[in-house]
């Protein structure tokens, strides 16, 4: 699953793809993570709109959010049918704008990271639900969390699901109220096999107290040696660079990460 994105592009760039109205001034971002605000962009009066919303999905009969698990990807295969996400997949769906997203994959005892962008670096946008959440007290928490699904092509070789990517000509349609769960779920597809590129980056991401374009510099692991200083044998290459699809994590989260904004 996914757990841990970027959004680093200009806050003009975002705006032009949405369309929406509000001028929202943010910095870049290289390792949003869980419980913290994130951007998201939601149908409303007039048009679409820009947000800020907890990752981490809360659903409204929830009583104490201390007791219920941090729910930041949904199944879409099981969405639009269990109590906790069905009335949020069908009135409450929403986008969350990224330019890349990060996964792990175990070979031996390291976890070595991958980020997953487009060629072209630009911005595509998770398929998302979101609720909010009202507490005893009258207060209230706006919350989201991503859909996945299936991988497919070399994002397989790292992990099993994907993130959900809506193209721009279906944001439309996937924000709109009036889409029915059954259309909605139709829209819910792995990404084609050329819309990202994986790029080994290195452990610098693990703590989500870090943040910076370091974080996205592809990785060159020093050569190990024998212990009398010649070199060992080579270690495993990671997947070549280039036309891929999507993988996903679960991200840890600590005390140590910050707000968004």
């Amino acid at each position: 699953m996914c757990g841990r994105y970027a959004l680093t592009l200009p806050p003009e760039a975002v705006r032009n793809l949405f369309g929406y109205p509000e001028q929202p001034n943010f910095p870049p971002r290289y390792n949003i993570a869980p419980t913290q605000p994130v951007p998201v962009v939601v149908a409303g009066r007039g048009g679409v709109h820009f947000g800020l919303k907890r990752w981490g999905f809360l659903p409204g009969w929830v009583k104490d959010p201390k007791a219920f698990p941090l729910v930041i990807n949904v199944r879409s295969e099981t969405a639009r049918e269990k109590p906790s996400f069905r009335a949020a997949f069908m009135r409450r769906r929403c986008l969350m704008p990224a330019d890349g997203f990060y996964e792990w994959h175990r070979v031996g005892k390291e976890n070595r990271a991958y980020l997953f962008r487009r060629p072209d670096r630009g911005l595509f946008a998770f398929a998302a639900i979101h609720e909010t959440w009202s507490a005893p007290d009258g207060s209230e928490i706006d919350t989201v969390a991503l859909l996945n699904t299936h991988a497919n092509g070399l994002m397989s070789a790292i992990h099993p699901r994907s993130p959900v990517m809506i193209a721009p000509a279906q944001h439309q349609a996937w924000l709109d109220p009036e889409t029915t769960p059954d259309e909605a779920f139709h829209l819910l597809q792995p990404p084609p096999d050329d819309a990202l590129e994986i790029v080994r980056i290195g452990p610098a991401v693990n703590k989500v107290g870090r943040d910076g374009p370091d974080l996205h510099a592809p990785w060159e692991p020093a050569p190990e040696t024998d212990g009398s200083g010649r070199l060992a044998a080579a270690p495993a290459k990671p997947p070549k660079a280039g036309n891929t699809r999507a993988r996903t994590t679960r991200a840890s989260t600590d005390g140590g990460q910050g707000s968004l904004f």
